[in-house]
């Protein structure tokens, strides 16, 4: 971040102000100044005519250029002409109607204006705002589109990696059941009560602790929550899971334990097959390690 203090020595409005001081700088991008990373004398003021008096110290934040560029809650992976593949923090939204929220699609954007790129990010699977890792997001609707229409044999690999409470007997297997949306969650039956969508779920521990099993999940079908319903229905919901998992949750992990460690499918343009991987969350072996 740079920083710029402007010190006062006329009676004067905010906005003016910064024209002065920024003279070369559009009154839209000083305005946009005043939304973001304008501080009077240590406290955040956006109106811009704000009247200002003598001795006040006018601080101005602005992120660098490379800063611009930078992703914010997420890394690239892969990127093309086409798409990228994306690892995203816990706690980021993938994408939202609603415009004030941070989200995935809306730092991409960002990054891509920063660059002068003429292209627009568009969602080709989510991850919810709490799991981490990997993800795709198209560059055009058309390359979007291509994955919706043959999701199925496009996507090869998909595999997760959880901390669950407690040791699952046996220790791999499969889950299989109807998932259907609730007032409020994600509901599964055994059979289907009409109009639910079956989900298939493959898992096996990969090693544990007194308490815990770090787990690998993969799946045939991509059902919101699956993972988390799926947990649950075998006895060993995922830690730190607010919705699905123990009302009496006391694990020091401060986040929802699930990270999409896996991803690998068919380039919708090139036909190249491509295959991602990322490790374990430090927070997951740490919490193993421990207990």
């Amino acid at each position: 971040m740079k920083k710029t203090e402007i010190t006062i020595t006329q009676p004067i409005t905010l906005i003016e102000a910064l024209q002065q001081a920024f003279p070369s700088t559009s009154r839209t991008t000083v305005k946009e100044m005043l939304a973001h990373s304008v501080m009077v004398d240590d406290r955040r003021i956006t109106r811009h005519d704000h009247q200002l008096v003598v001795g006040q110290v006018v601080t101005v934040t602005r992120e660098t250029p490379a800063e611009r560029h930078r992703l914010h809650g997420a890394e690239i992976v892969y990127e093309d002409r086409y798409l990228l593949v994306v690892n995203k923090k816990s706690g980021l939204l993938t994408n939202s109607p609603d415009p004030r929220d941070q989200t995935l699609i809306a730092e991409l954007n960002r990054m891509a204006e920063g660059r002068g790129q003429r292209w627009h990010a568009h969602v080709v699977h989510r991850l919810d705002r709490d799991t981490s890792g990997l993800l795709i997001v198209a560059k055009s609707k058309d390359v979007a589109r291509q994955f919706e229409e043959n999701w199925k044999e496009r996507v090869n690999d998909r595999a997760y990696v959880a901390l669950v409470w407690g040791h699952l007997e046996p220790p791999q297997g499969t889950h299989t059941s109807y998932l259907s949306d609730g007032p409020f969650s994600v509901v599964s039956t055994p059979t289907d009560p009409g109009g639910a969508k079956l989900a298939v779920t493959h898992y096996r521990t990969l090693s544990t602790s007194r308490r815990y099993s770090l787990v690998e999940f993969r799946l045939d079908t991509g059902r919101r929550n699956q993972i988390r319903v799926h947990a649950r229905d075998l006895g060993h919901p995922v830690v730190h899971d607010p919705m699905y998992g123990y009302k009496d949750d006391v694990s020091p992990i401060a986040r929802l334990a699930l990270h999409a460690c896996r991803l690998g499918f068919t380039h919708p343009v090139t036909g190249r097959t491509l295959s991602f991987s990322t490790p374990v969350p430090q927070e997951f072996n740490r919490l193993i390690a421990a207990t």
